[in-house]
């Protein structure tokens, strides 16, 4: 990836062909005062596992790939379920469960952006599993720069 997160400096980048060529389970790629912008690719049978962002609302946009778009109220109660695909996209309420399931053979590509900023500036994560562990070990946090709830 030939993408660094800039931090809250004007930034213009072709999304769609850095979305593309993202190898990486997630890669922040702009982070600012209010909002980010994360790239994310998710293998073949995989997902992004379940989660809830209490004070983020979070917007998707697929560029390659299918999958399905999983919310709801409460972790055991996903009552909302829509089929994705290539340029469809993702509106996530604060508060609400998701997760996003690749479903077809190739990688799923999406990109994201959180409001306020959810992870810290420029991580990239290799695998969920990566993610995962920074998350817990208080590695990807967003900077203190950022307006947060």
């Amino acid at each position: 990836m030939s993408l660094t997160d800039p931090g809250p400096k004007p930034n213009v980048f072709d999304i769609e062909k850095e979305t593309l060529a993202n190898e990486n389970y997630r890669a922040v790629v702009w982070t600012g005062k209010y909002l980010q912008v994360t790239l994310m690719s998710i293998p073949a049978g995989g997902d992004i596992g379940l989660e809830v962002h209490p004070e983020t609302d979070q917007f998707l946009r697929v560029e390659a790939g299918e999958g399905l778009c999983q919310m709801g109220d409460a972790e055991d109660d996903l009552d909302f379920e829509e089929k994705i695909g290539d340029d469809w996209s993702i509106q996530v309420p604060a508060g609400k469960w998701h997760n996003i399931t690749n479903t077809g053979d190739e990688p799923l590509k999406l990109y994201s952006v959180y409001a306020p900023v959810h992870h810290a500036q420029g991580i990239v994560q290799a695998t969920a599993e990566q993610a995962e562990e920074d998350e817990e070990s208080g590695k990807d946090e967003p900077p203190s720069w950022t307006v947060q709830p």
